[in-house]
């Protein structure tokens, strides 16, 4: 039976943080004897970075599987132990208490020679990292995310810094991260970059380390198009943020001796990740249900969708977004709104995981942001073949979430994008207590499209 958050409250504010440490320190030492640390028999794969984990994690998973691998992987997506998956409903990404080493144990018994895991900074914090053999961590990038949970940025960096401190044999590093240099400072037998050519990293790291580069990119309104080596690379997903989850994941299937034909073969098979980017109505217009909580994600979410092959001097892109509660990051919060006033015509506010906070006040803080922003302009790119144009944002704050989203799709016409952000495929909406309620975007979504077809 799992501690009530209420209860989890009250251990925080009356527990010093160094006994609390040291509880979640013993806890992880007790389930890495108790399962016979597991990670001494089977290769261990770390990703960690503010975004695209999750799918780095997805796309590597891929990859070892096309080479032959028999492999675990676990993401805030799912966990899965080769041909057996199942949901991440814990609405934890990194396992605690005794889940993590549960899960490597069942691994190795299963046979699996690879495990794949999210690495988290919280799960950092919590020691979840100790104890475990890593052979290889990867990082994929920084922004500011979780710096009131942490103290500041760079105690955040910090703990993402941790697996690196802790796996001697591999890193693999996204060098056109300006981080990069912090993350190549910590020692390794190898390591590995990637990059994406023309784009200024801090410095030349070929003469040093293995260098993966992206040529010829095409962003392109139905996927991917780039070449590594003249290995020409043809890919379903969208936008330029998952160029970089991709080489992420090339990277690591290099750094395990498999060629790029099988990394090719493997991600051209890959029709979408859950929850990212997900297509979920194609017609008369597109709906899209994407995980992005954080800035810069969000930027990059509604950046990816103005490539989509729509007029934008007739059509709307219309966004669905709120922020998360139980005193998370207050900062992003305005930043949100201004983002999403800044790319979409209308703008629609809600619920996301209010936990013990009044969601009408986390709704007020996020329009505050987009309503700074009456008037936004922007610039297409030659996609659209349109001149520059002016959109005025219409703010909507509206408090229950299946009624945002039915809102977006009555506002939409023909030929426009709906972008609903936030929650992507996570199976709950968090609210006082420690209550969940079954919640799921995609689902909702169509929904409430067939039931508007219905009517109309």
């Amino acid at each position: 039976m799992g501690i009530s958050n209420g209860v989890k409250e009250i251990i925080k504010k009356f527990i010093p943080a160094f006994l609390l440490s040291w509880y979640h320190f013993g806890l992880v030492f007790l389930g890495a004897v108790l399962y016979q640390f597991p990670s001494k028999k089977i290769k261990v794969i770390g990703v960690t970075g503010t975004n695209g984990k999750s799918t780095v994690v997805e796309l590597t998973t891929k990859i070892l599987e096309e080479a032959g691998y028999k492999v675990a992987s676990l993401s805030s997506i799912k966990f899965k132990i080769r041909n057996k998956e199942w949901p991440n409903t814990l609405k934890m990404t990194m396992p605690g208490r005794l889940k993590l080493q549960k899960f490597l144990r069942e691994a190795v018994n299963a046979g699996c020679q690879y495990a794949v895991i999210e690495v988290t900074s919280e799960g950092i914090k919590q020691h979840r990292h100790q104890f475990i053999d890593f052979d290889v961590a990867v990082f994929t990038n920084l922004t500011p995310e979780h710096i009131e949970a942490h103290g500041g940025f760079e105690k955040y960096r910090q703990e993402k810094g941790k697996l690196f401190r802790t796996t001697k044999k591999i890193h693999i590093v996204n060098s056109d991260d300006k981080n990069a240099q912090y993350f190549l400072n910590f020692p390794a037998d190898k390591k590995y970059l990637y990059k994406i050519k023309n784009q200024k990293s801090k410095a030349n790291y070929r003469e040093r380390f293995s260098v993966i580069e992206a040529e010829d990119v095409q962003v392109l309104p139905s996927g991917l198009k780039f070449s590594l080596n003249n290995t020409k690379f043809n890919l379903k997903l969208l936008g330029e943020f998952n160029v970089y989850n991709a080489l992420a994941a090339v990277c690591i299937g290099v750094s395990q001796e498999i060629n790029l034909e099988t990394c090719k073969k493997a991600l051209e098979k890959v029709e979408g990740i859950p929850g990212r980017m997900e297509e979920v109505i194609s017609h008369p217009f597109k709906v899209f249900v994407d995980y992005a909580f954080t800035p810069n994600a969000l930027e990059k979410v509604y950046q990816t969708l103005t490539h989509q092959p729509i007029n934008l001097s007739t059509n709307k892109l219309i966004c669905v977004l709120g922020a998360c509660g139980g005193g998370r990051d207050k900062w992003k919060r305005p930043v949100l709104g201004e983002i999403a006033a800044k790319y979409c015509d209308e703008v629609i506010i809600t619920n996301e995981d209010p936990y013990n906070e009044d969601p009408i006040d986390i709704i007020d803080q996020v329009a505050q942001g987009a309503e700074k922003i009456s008037i936004h302009q922007f610039t297409p790119t030659p996609n659209f073949g349109v001149g520059a144009s002016q959109h005025k944002s219409a703010v909507h704050k509206i408090l229950d979430r299946r009624k945002a989203i039915r809102k977006s799709l009555e506002l939409a016409n023909s030929n426009d994008v709906v972008v609903i952000t936030g929650k992507g495929s996570e199976p709950w909406v968090c609210v006082a207590k420690g209550k969940k309620i079954p919640w799921d975007d995609r689902k909702i979504v169509r929904e409430e499209f067939h039931e508007l077809k219905t009517k109309s």
